[in-house]
């Protein structure tokens, strides 16, 4: 799994791209009323047409999927979430509700389902706050206030602590920069910084890493990256891993590797989330939906280069049914 993040550290002063894309796009022949009448015909009566659900909501565009959403409470009363969660159950459910929430719905409802019962599922909170942008997060936090009338904020306050609950409330503050340009002697500094907040000193001042990690630019963090090994002669990531642990060690490589490749940061997820015995049904539902419209063709050719074998044939390999079928509609194709 390492060939892909050293082959990335290699090309950091590369501006990052998104080459390939989305794996689910609008739909030119898309109509709401024919599609909100072909789900209602799929769950009425007795069983339910399961295929007709993944085939129409794995081949429409989330906007398109909203539409839909208003054209069947329109035509039949009751809202498409509530029946599906009538008509379907576990994973082929949480999939189908995913996929007609919003984006800021789902990512709202993964957040509040981390801070749910006893502790907090820390993984969760790394994912989406180390990877969405300020856009993204302000629009979770307004879902979040509209939801549940608190302040996301004052709940994570509550839900975690110490230098984690630091980086998570300055990420969940959406105000990271977003320019383009780069200042060269700002890496410098800042790679200057991190050295002698960590290899130098006895100890680590983890708050630097904190300011300069969830703050600065991804061009600028590229460029950091690479002036902190010229002087380390250790990556960022090398360092982080060494000098701290815990979930702050983990939020700071996740930054670190979105950074440096979102779609390799994903494409690594996606491969925890599915190895050994068992799946990780929520991880993968979580990443498949959130990103089908964002990287997932990038996700899949990262995916390939790190593992040998594709995601579909991954999918395919581990999941099954109805669930099995809309995972690899999801992820749009083989490789």
């Amino acid at each position: 799994m390492s060939s892909l993040w050293e082959t990335l550290e290699d090309v950091l002063e590369s501006p990052p791209s998104c080459v390939e894309g989305a794996s689910i796009k609008s739909n030119p022949q898309f109509n709401a009323e024919e599609d909100a009448e072909a789900l209602k015909d799929a769950m009425k009566g007795f069983g339910t047409k399961e295929n007709v659900l993944v085939e129409i909501l794995t081949q429409r565009s989330n906007k398109e999927r909203q539409l839909i959403s208003e054209a069947y409470e329109t035509l039949t009363g009751e809202t498409l979430v509530h029946d599906l969660k009538s008509e379907t159950r576990r994973n082929l459910e949480d999939v189908l509700v995913a996929l007609v929430s919003t984006p800021a719905e789902f990512d709202c409802h993964e957040v509040m389902r981390a801070m749910k019962g006893a502790g907090s599922k820390d993984c969760i909170l790394i994912e989406i706050f180390a990877s969405r942008t300020n856009e993204q997060i302000q629009a979770l936090n307004d879902v979040y206030l509209k939801e549940t009338e608190n302040l996301l904020i004052q709940d994570l306050r509550d839900e975690v602590s110490g230098d984690f609950s630091k980086a998570l409330l300055l990420l969940n503050e959406a105000k990271r920069d977003e320019s383009v340009s780069v200042d060269r002697e700002m890496a410098v500094e800042d790679a200057k910084a991190l050295y002698e907040a960590s290899e130098k000193k006895w100890g680590t001042d983890e708050s630097k890493f904190i300011e300069i990690l969830c703050g600065r630019s991804i061009n600028q963090l590229r460029q950091t990256f690479v002036e902190y090994k010229k002087i380390s002669e250790k990556t960022v990531q090398e360092s982080i891993e060494n000098e701290m642990t815990g979930e702050l060690e983990e939020l700071l490589v996740a930054i670190v590797k979105c950074v440096k490749s979102t779609p390799a940061y994903f494409a690594e997820e996606l491969h925890k989330s599915m190895k050994g015995g068992g799946t990780d049904e929520s991880t993968l539902c979580r990443i498949m939906v959130s990103r089908s419209e964002i990287d997932m063709l990038d996700i899949r050719k990262c995916f390939k280069e790190f593992n040998d074998y594709s995601l579909h044939s991954a999918i395919d390999s581990d999941v099954s049914g109805d669930y099995g079928d809309c995972m690899k509609a999801i992820c749009g194709g083989d490789d």
